[in-house]
């Protein structure tokens, strides 16, 4: 590579995200030069898409002799510099990028699934050929909390992570509380407006956030995580009920990501639906923005707060990490990027977590059904602080009610197997519901 001529960008994806790099180069290319003093010049040289016709009919800008439908033709071309993989999955993003870093060019993705569930073979690749993996937009979008866990906190043994980091999740459950909308009619508005894809799974089932919570612990500890050792639950069963229970108490309902350090280094990382006070920053996160706090040993209580997603913002992360990657070209400076160093690490187990509980019960209304359940939890040595019966008001003398206890903090191993044994009572008709009500200090 010539160090004095412009760096040729491969871009492997021309869809939301692709298109707004393409925008934002367009845009500000000449910006980006004079802040780098004038040593970073990117542009296009490449761009793999699906449908040629498509691309050319809808975006005329676009000069044809760069498109092309073959992936192994954009790693290939003298002219590519660094790779972006914007294609999503992991089967060909992963074929790209390993194929890039064999060819030692640079990438940048914004994959976190691809990340989370093979990163530990394409870290070991980018190791071995001495050739970064960036991947900023990955997590929480437009916040460059990538950045900031590797630079500005490399001197801090990092406590905990606590955060909002999916966009969708935290739009349907503000609705739920602030117009009072079912789970459906929430999610189905998500979707008329673009916040949710027509198949929301991944962003409701809480695996969007977890992809993204796997890599800022693995940034933070140093070592690899498998997806199947974290607990994972998402926002699929929240209920009216439960937003006006929360609200009446003083909290509000959030899919939160807990990432903590523990005194004998295990870590703890779970994604779930949880009672946050009301009076904590993170209650009010509002709509498609992610928030994440990060507690340092020598900085502190941090937060980065910003668009979780979206064309320009994750752009804008895709684009910053485009500068790092050509700087190091451009200054041969050797790897720059994440790199796993440590072998191994341990994730507690979920079920010696510890929290408070709110456990909804969906009972048959009879004579003795809370002495009943509170009898089980008794028996586990598990406190109740309150229990609570809202009435259906579409339908005050059904006979089916959904009974509410509040439970002091215990391991949730315990309580697990509390309700193995409660959903066997003969008046439990379903299994139950459980919230965490997190103390997030």
């Amino acid at each position: 590579m010539n160090p004095c001529s412009s760096l040729g960008i491969g871009l492997a994806g021309f869809g939301t995200v692709g298109s707004g790099v393409w925008n934002t180069l367009q845009r500000n290319g000449a910006l980006i030069a004079d802040r780098t003093g004038g040593g970073v010049t990117l542009h296009i040289a490449k761009i793999l898409v699906r449908d040629l016709a498509k691309v050319r009919a809808t975006t005329g800008d676009v000069p044809a002799e760069i498109l092309t439908t073959d992936w192994r033709a954009l790693v290939a071309d003298p002219a590519v510099d660094i790779v972006v993989e914007l294609i999503g999955g992991t089967t060909d993003a992963f074929e790209i990028v390993a194929a890039a870093l064999r060819a030692k060019k640079p990438v940048v993705t914004g994959n976190k699934a691809l990340l989370a569930e093979r990163g530990v073979e394409l870290f070991a690749l980018s190791r071995e050929m001495d050739t970064p993996i960036h991947f900023e937009a990955a997590v929480a979008g437009g916040i460059p909390i990538i950045r900031t866990v590797q630079d500005s906190f490399i001197g801090n043994r990092i406590h905990s992570f606590s955060g909002i980091i999916n966009g969708t999740s935290n739009y349907i459950l503000g609705r739920m509380t602030n117009a009072g909308l079912t789970f459906e009619d929430a999610l189905g508005e998500a979707q008329s407006l673009g916040y949710a894809e027509a198949d929301p799974a991944l962003d409701v089932n809480g695996w969007d956030a977890a992809h993204k919570a796997i890599l800022l612990a693995t940034l933070a500890y140093g070592f690899p995580i498998d997806p199947a050792s974290i607990h994972v639950s998402g926002i699929e069963q929240v209920r009216p009920t439960d937003i006006n229970f929360a609200k009446n108490l003083g909290y509000a309902v959030k899919l939160l990501a807990v990432i903590r350090e523990h005194a004998d280094g295990s870590v703890e990382l779970r994604i779930q639906p949880s009672f946050i006070a009301k009076s904590n920053i993170l209650a009010s996160v509002h709509g498609v923005f992610n928030a994440v706090a990060v507690h340092g040993d020598a900085a502190g209580e941090s937060l980065f707060y910003g668009r979780g997603a979206g064309q320009d913002p994750t752009a804008s992360s895709v684009v910053a990490d485009l500068v790092e990657a050509a700087r190091g070209l451009r200054q041969a400076s050797g790897h720059r990027g994440f790199l796993p160093y440590r072998e191994s690490g341990t994730i507690l187990p979920v079920g010696e977590t510890s929290t408070a509980y709110y456990v909804r019960f969906d009972v048959t209304d009879r004579p003795g059904v809370v002495a009943e359940i509170a009898r089980v939890l008794a028996d586990h040595r598990i406190g109740i602080s309150g229990t609570h019966s809202p009435v259906n008001p579409s339908n005050p003398d059904a006979a089916f009610v959904d009974m509410v206890f509040l439970l002091h903090t215990c391991p949730f191993g315990k309580l697990q197997q509390a309700l193995t044994e409660i959903e066997a009572l003969d008046c439990i008709n379903s299994a139950p519901v459980v919230f965490r009500i997190e103390n997030l200090g």
